[in-house]
């Protein structure tokens, strides 16, 4: 009745064991350490004599490295507290980077696990922490979907430009109106003419004419959609790449809602650097600058500018008219890296074109000898002219230099911007959260005593109340809480402090379900049933209950995992995996050891739950007769 064939306990015996190998890691703790990888994706891989050159170098500076290695793409090396991490850090970064202008490889801090490598070697790595744990920088920020679907009308307005030009089709005015781009002609002619060349080149965009004036063009509401998926997606990676540059470690960057994107930065220590680079929606365009006696008239009266002319200013303060037709973009950028003017010996950025924005440029280079191009930076939402130099002669080869006026660390920023790409609609910080990595640690220690304490109160409770039955219970709860972990570490899940209330949490639910199980068992014995008896029937008849309320707690966590996010989401993922690993102790696991224990029992008199009070005879009412029917 109570005896579990081998094959039960064997799945018992080998959960246990995998379970308690995965959990493992979460007690070694992590070590404060410098991850370093190569700036340049694919090249300068680590090896040992680089291994070996980051050591000297600390050595050199009295700083002693607990472990160092070499993972994958990376160089890792260990230290005991988080003031010689970063000691250590800035020694490594002077070592390895002699030119500070063209690092050669990214020097981040990082938390790095101190398991042995024999679980390593198992995959057993521990869960993760989150920024809340860890300490970092929190940001939300807001994507301006308006501006993302201006730019594209912008862009749909220039390739109209250029095609009817192309064609040799004059029209009066192009210019975009609020959410249209209206072109205006003065001969009819012309207007037939131009009409299949619009309607070839609008693509998805809705063409209303009026016969023989003007074309309107308006973005269709799929195009719209497409276009702010697009800027999305977009800015995350360019985020991705901005990041990688600044070197974090495991940064944590996904959209929330259709217009917002979080980003987690765990450890970092220049928060404000990391905001400045973040929001920043740096571009390069290329265009003319207008010479023509109207437009020097202008600028030296304050004048309006000549139609098609902005006035703008270089990095000195110095006017200049520049026309709006973009010739190149930044999107031809395949690099960017600062370096310094051969000639002047100042700081300036160095840009490698790909083939198209090498054609365009020679092209525009060729064609614009004795004038000046001006190399416009669109940062904040303002264009300066970073250098207008004279064409002397056609520059081909895709090498362009951006100079003028700039500091070291500008260079460096802008380059960085640059190479990482530009949004493709700015981003606004609507909220931000700072963690110090001494928090984080608070955090940990108090999330670890609230569990401790909890599972000592609970298991106090149920031994007292429920005795051996008590303490069966009791080992099943610790096994249920070691499964927890370990799941989470073999999910290689985020731990939050939501999740370390969730934990605890779990916690009092799991031990619910024994609690339901221990009083169908008492109930059994006071209605007489052998002990035997009593325990099989407490099981059996107490998993329905058990199954219905697991189930329902368990859809109310599947909502807040699939509609929630941030620390709802981090509390939901615990929640759930502590509503499956508690069915599995608190009914399989806990019968299994009550099984191993009176199972073998033939005569078994009596079983330790606590006291069973049976109901008073005197007291108790007669059960009814049932009624009998007179016959007639």
């Amino acid at each position: 009745m109570n005896r579990y064939p081998l094959w039960k306990y064997l799945i018992m015996a080998t959960v246990l064991v995998v379970g308690f190998v995965y959990a493992l890691p979460n007690f070694y703790g992590e070590a404060p350490a410098v991850q370093i990888t190569s700036a340049h994706a694919g090249r300068d891989l680590p090896d040992a004599a680089l291994l070996d050159r980051g050591l000297a170098a600390l050595h050199a500076a009295g700083i002693t490295a607990q472990a160092s290695r070499i993972d994958g793409p990376t160089l890792d090396y260990s230290f005991a507290t988080t003031e010689i991490q970063l000691k250590a850090r800035d020694v490594l970064a002077h070592a390895l980077n002699p030119n500070r202008d063209q690092p050669s490889y990214i020097v981040a801090v990082n938390l790095l696990s101190r398991s042995p490598h024999w679980l390593t070697a198992l995959h057993a790595f521990p869960m993760y922490l989150g920024l809340d744990l860890r300490g970092g920088v929190h940001f939300l920020l807001q994507v301006d979907m308006k501006a993302a679907v201006d730019k594209k009308l912008d862009s749909l307005a220039g390739e109209l430009k250029s095609a009817l030009r192309a064609k040799d089709v004059r029209y009066s005015d192009l210019q975009r109106s609020g959410e249209t781009v209206v072109i205006d002609f003065r001969d009819p002619d012309m207007y037939r003419q131009a009409l299949p060349l619009v309607k070839s080149d609008a693509g998805d965009a809705l063409i209303q004419t009026v016969a023989g004036s003007s074309i309107t063009l308006r973005l269709s509401p799929r195009t719209i959609e497409q276009t702010k998926e697009y800027a999305i997606k977009q800015n995350i990676t360019t985020l991705h790449n901005r990041i990688n540059e600044l070197g974090v470690a495991e940064p944590v960057i996904q959209q929330q809602g259709s217009d917002r994107v979080v980003v987690e930065l765990p450890g970092i220590q220049d928060t404000a650097r990391a905001k400045d680079i973040l929001g920043r929606t740096a571009s390069l365009e290329v265009r003319l600058v207008d010479d023509s006696p109207e437009a020097l008239a202008a600028l030296s009266s304050h004048g309006v500018p000549p139609p098609g002319d902005t006035r703008l200013e270089d990095r000195s303060g110095t006017p200049l008219m520049v026309r709006n037709d973009v010739l190149l973009t930044g999107q031809n950028l395949t690099d960017a890296q600062p370096g310094f003017d051969p000639q002047t010996n100042e700081p300036a950025v160095f840009l490698t074109l790909d083939s198209r924005g090498s054609s365009i440029f020679r092209d525009v280079t060729a064609a614009n000898i004795g004038k000046r191009i001006a190399l416009v930076l669109i940062d904040r939402h303002q264009a300066q002219v970073v250098t207008a130099p004279v064409v002397r002669s056609e520059i081909a080869g895709g090498r362009v230099q951006i100079s003028g006026h700039m500091t070291v660390p500008e260079a460096s920023d802008i380059a960085l911007l640059l190479r990482a790409g530009a949004l493709a609609a700015p981003m606004q910080i609507i909220e931000e959260r700072t963690v110090g990595p001494s928090l984080g640690q608070q955090n940990i220690l108090q999330g670890f005593h609230s569990v401790t304490w909890g599972f000592l109160a609970i298991v106090a409770f149920m031994c007292v109340y429920y005795m051996l039955f008590g303490a069966v219970s009791s080992i099943a709860l610790a096994i249920n809480l070691m499964l927890l972990v370990a799941l989470l570490s073999m999910l290689q899940a985020t731990l939050t402090l939501p999740g370390i209330a969730a934990m605890a949490l779990a916690l009092g639910m799991a031990i619910d379900s024994n609690v339901l199980i221990n009083e169908r068992v008492r109930e059994e014995l006071r209605n007489g049933a052998s002990a035997q008896a009593a325990i099989a029937a407490g099981y059996e008849r107490a998993w329905a209950t058990i199954l219905d309320s697991n189930v329902t707690t368990l859809i109310a966590g599947l909502a807040l995992l699939v509609f929630g996010s941030g620390a709802v989401r981090g509390f939901a993922v615990v929640h759930v995996l502590g509503i499956l690993t508690s069915m599995f102790s608190a009914v399989f696991f806990s019968r299994g050891l009550v099984n191993l224990w009176y199972g073998r029992r033939r005569r078994l008199q009596s079983v330790s739950i606590g006291q069973v009070w049976k109901p008073d005879a005197k007291t108790t009412t007669p059960a009814a007769k049932p009624a009998t029917k007179s016959p007639r």
